[in-house]
């Protein structure tokens, strides 16, 4: 799919309603907008994902929060984003691309290793200690996170 990827300096409704998809804390996702860079995957204006993009330690950058709507899913937007994001990092100077994901998410852990990142360890309890109510996903509570990163590749050696 032919998408246009723009960093948006305005989030409004839509944007905000699928940052909160992918993480349900009003309170985390406010924190990563103030911090973090946000983009939107676009198609004839139509809105079809997003990703926040979070410096964190020296040289690295954190995929803080990656969403596609749910009509367009299966249809590699996310993927896309997460290119997108690898190229931003190479081209911003970043070393290490790093995500997190709950560990009963198996196709964003599966789509995350299909874009080349590998796990690094896992914060357990993750969930339980910073949101307030359960999180259900796939018939299981989330309790852990998944921690994943990748080197970022640069041309040049």
């Amino acid at each position: 799919m032919d998408i246009e990827i723009h960093r948006l300096l305005h989030i409004d409704s839509a944007h905000y309603k699928l940052l909160l998809e992918a993480d349900p804390s009003e309170k985390i996702v406010e924190d990563y907008l103030s911090r973090g860079f946000c983009f939107a995957a676009q198609k004839k204006q139509k809105l079809l994902g997003i990703i926040l993009l979070l410096p964190t330690k020296p040289k690295t950058l954190e995929i803080a929060n990656i969403a596609v709507q749910k009509s367009f899913r299966g249809q590699k937007i996310g993927q896309q984003l997460i290119l997108f994001a690898l190229s931003f990092a190479r081209k911003n100077q970043y070393k290490l691309v790093e995500i997190g994901t709950g560990s009963t998410g198996f196709e964003q852990l599966y789509l995350y290793q299909k874009c080349g990142f590998r796990m690094t360890y896992i914060e357990r309890d993750f969930f339980i200690n910073h949101y307030a109510r359960p999180i259900i996903e796939n018939g299981l509570q989330l309790k852990d996170m998944v921690r994943l990163s990748q080197t970022v590749q640069y041309l040049d050696g």
